[in-house]
């Protein structure tokens, strides 16, 4: 029997941080991804769509020149206030 799900779909954002291995400066930890995606797998047994957006803020964390001419309220935007 399926329990009664709340939303249909969801978009699920993790931290690229999320799957590196802290220990061994591994990018992505094979284990980190299984553990992951069981979780993932989960939550799509009990029949809500998912949608993943993995990493994303070192694209503009790099991108000094950029984020240095943006105004603070985009900065609070994109969760890039020091």
């Amino acid at each position: 029997m399926k329990r009664k799900i709340k939303f249909k779909r969801i978009l699920l954002k993790l931290s690229g941080e999320v799957l590196a291995n802290r220990e061994t400066g591994e990018c992505i930890d094979p284990k980190n991804l299984a553990f992951m995606a069981e979780r993932v797998k989960k939550i799509h047994k009990l029949g809500c769509e998912v949608g993943i957006v993995l990493g994303g803020g070192n694209i503009f964390r790099g991108l000094s020149v950029f984020t240095n001419n943006l105004f603070a309220l985009q900065k609070t935007n994109v969760n890039l206030n020091n």
